[in-house]
C-alpha cells in the first residue's frame, strides 16, 4: 500500500510544517467584512465575543467605535475593555497592556484605522499582525471600501475614495476566518433616504458592494484551500476564485482577449495569467508578439514562459498547477497544415483535454 502513496516533495513537507507551525503558536483572526456602515459588523463580533466569553473564553476589548446603539452597548458592557491611548492625533490600542494581559481573544472594531505618529505601528492591521504573532487571537471589522485591489471599484460604484487602506496580502496571508456581514434590513442603511428613485440608486449600489464583499470572501477561501491542499500534496485542478489564462501568438494582434480577459479577472477579484506561444521565427511576427506581451504587462498580467516543444500540453499542465479556470485563445484563420489536421489546432486539443476548465475561443484577426 505504501507503493501506492506519492512521495512528498521538500517544499511541499515544507509547507506543511510551516501550516502546522502557524496553527500551533500564532493566534487566528476573524474578520467581519461588510459593505456599508450601519450594515452590522460591531453587533455581530462583538455579540460573538459575549458569546465566547459566557463559554469560558478570555475576550477583552482592544478597540471601540465613539457611538454605539443600545443595543450594541449593551454587550460592550458585559466585557472586559482594555482602554485605547488617547492622543491629540487620534487613538491607538495599548499593545503593551494587551500583550501583558495575554488574553485568548482581543476584539477590535475599527481594522482600518491609522496610528497617531508616535506609535511604532502606523497601521492598526500592523498592530494585529503583532497580537497574532504574540499568540494572542483577534477578531476585528472592516468595510470593503479599506481594502487595497478594490479601491477602484468601490470609488466607481460610490464616488468616493476613503484614505485608510489596507494591503490585499494581510487579508489573504492572515485571515483564518472571513465573514461577510449582511444588513438586517434596508432600513438600517437606507433609512435616512426617502426619495423612491435615490433610494432604488442607493440599493443598486449596495447590492454591487456586497458582490464585491463576497468576491473577497470567495478569494481568501480560495488562498486557503490553496494552502491547504499543497501542504497535503494534493494537485489543486480547480478553484472557486477566477484565474484567467490567454494565450497570445504571434499570428494576431491579441487585445481583444487580454482586454477581455483583465475585465473577468477584475470582476471576479481573481487572477490574470498570460503565456506566449512563440512558433514562428519570423521577424514582423514576433515584433506582433512582443506587442502582445508589452500590453499585457500593461494590464498587470503575471506573463510565464513555458518550455516545452508542444503547447498545448504546456498550457495545460500549467493550467493544473496553477487552478486556471478559464483559458482565452485564439483561434487561427490560415488553412491547416496535414499534420495540423490530423492532431487539432491549439483550440481544439485544449476544449479536448481540458477537463474542468472553461475554454473559450477568439479568432484571430
Amino acid at each position: 500500500m505504501l507503493d501506492d502513496l506519492r512521495r512528498r516533495t521538500p517544499d511541499e513537507l515544507l509547507a506543511e510544517i510551516e501550516m502546522e507551525e502557524r496553527r500551533k503558536h500564532r493566534g487566528k483572526l476573524k474578520v467581519f467584512l461588510g459593505y456599508a456602515s450601519g450594515v452590522g459588523k460591531s453587533f455581530q463580533m462583538l455579540d460573538e465575543g459575549r458569546r465566547r466569553h459566557e463559554r469560558g473564553e478570555d475576550v477583552v476589548v482592544c478597540a471601540l467605535q465613539q457611538d454605539y446603539p443600545l443595543d450594541v452597548r449593551a454587550i460592550v458592557e458585559q466585557l472586559e475593555v482594555i482602554p485605547t491611548i488617547l492622543s491629540d492625533c487620534g487613538e491607538a490600542i495599548d499593545l503593551f497592556k494587551v500583550i501583558e494581559r495575554r488574553p485568548e481573544v482581543a476584539l477590535i472594531d475599527g481594522l482600518a484605522y491609522d496610528n497617531p505618529p508616535e506609535c511604532k505601528n502606523p497601521h492598526r492591521w500592523q498592530d494585529v499582525e503583532q497580537l497574532l504573532n504574540a499568540g494572542i487571537s483577534v477578531m476585528a471589522t472592516v468595510n470593503i471600501q479599506y481594502l487595497e485591489g478594490v479601491q477602484d471599484e468601490v470609488e466607481r460604484i460610490t464616488g468616493n475614495r476613503p484614505a485608510y487602506i489596507i494591503p490585499r496580502t494581510f487579508l489573504l496571508n492572515s485571515a483564518d476566518e472571513i465573514a461577510v456581514v449582511d444588513a438586517p434590513s434596508e432600513e438600517s442603511v437606507l433609512g435616512g433616504i426617502e426619495d423612491n428613485s435615490a433610494r432604488l440608486v442607493e440599493k443598486h449600489k449596495l447590492s454591487r458592494l456586497r458582490e464585491l464583499a463576497l468576491l473577497v470572501a470567495v478569494v481568501v477561501v480560495d488562498r486557503q484551500l490553496e494552502g491547504y491542499l499543497r501542504s497535503q500534496g494534493t494537485e489543486q485542478t480547480w478553484g472557486v476564485q477566477e484565474r484567467i489564462l490567454v494565450c497570445v501568438t504571434a499570428q494576431s494582434d491579441a487585445t481583444e482577449m487580454l482586454e477581455s480577459g483583465r475585465r473577468n479577472a477584475d470582476r471576479f477579484q481573481g487572477e490574470f495569467f498570460v503565456v506566449p506561444i512563440a512558433d514562428t521565427p519570423d521577424l514582423e511576427q514576433q515584433k506582433r508578439l512582443e506587442l502582445n506581451l508589452q500590453y499585457s504587462r500593461e494590464l498587470g498580467a503575471e506573463i510565464f514562459t513555458l518550455n516545452d516543444s508542444d503547447p498545448a500540453s504546456a498550457i495545460l499542465d500549467f493550467a493544473m498547477q496553477r487552478g486556471i479556470t478559464q483559458i482565452f485563445v485564439g483561434r487561427s484563420s490560415t488553412p491547416p497544415d496535414l499534420l495540423t489536421r490530423m492532431r487539432g489546432d491549439l483550440a481544439v486539443r485544449l476544449i479536448r483535454a481540458a477537463e474542468g476548465i472553461d475554454v473559450v475561443v477568439y479568432p484571430n484577426r
